[in-house]
């Protein structure tokens, strides 16, 4: 049975997300964030979760443009639920995680768009591939933490994941949406 692609990518993306930050470094409570990706396979939605990746998150709504976000995740901690299907989104036709160990997003401007919403551009790195994509990121202040949320469609195939007989999005859709809860301290 062929495993989904698109579902890594959008867990790869959903870290790009997290770039709505600004002022200080705060702590990122990885037990309460999440990174997903969600594809279709023959045209029924599938999500996968990365169990393994780090942020690094400054935030100031007061001031945005000065904030930050890194995101990294071990693409080889895709989880879909199935071992046989773990093993091949991290093969060599998918994420190729041997070679490609992680997938990154770095922020490169955050822009206020309008009350608890932020405009994230930043750069996102899979397979060796980098794009510049902008997500849509909304901030939910709680306390002492904040949560970062957002989704980030991407295709796939800007990025070479799913070569070979994978290439075709026929059976794997090309579209992929990475969805991010990131919970940091204030």
């Amino acid at each position: 049975m062929k495993v989904s692609f698109s579902r890594s990518m959008l867990a790869a993306f959903a870290a790009v997300s997290l770039a709505a930050s600004s002022a200080v470094l705060a702590d990122v409570d990885l037990s309460k964030s999440k990174v997903s990706a969600i594809s279709k396979q023959m045209n029924v939605p599938t999500e996968g979760v990365f169990k393994k990746f780090s942020a690094q998150v400054k935030f100031d709504p007061a001031k945005a443009a000065q904030g930050s976000a890194q995101v990294t995740i071990d693409v080889a901690s895709y989880d879909l639920g199935d071992k046989m299907y773990n093993d091949q989104v991290a093969g060599k036709d998918w994420f190729d995680a041997k070679t490609y160990p992680q997938a990154t997003f770095v922020s490169t401007a955050i822009a206020p768009a309008g009350g608890n919403k932020y405009s994230v551009t930043g750069k996102l790195t899979v397979k060796g591939k980098t794009e510049t994509l902008t997500v849509p990121v909304t901030v939910t202040q709680n306390g002492a933490t904040q949560a970062f949320d957002g989704v980030l469609p991407i295709k796939r195939s800007a990025f070479n994941v799913g070569t070979g007989e994978w290439k075709d999005t026929s059976i794997v859709a090309d579209e992929v949406q990475i969805k991010f809860h990131i919970v940091a301290a204030k």
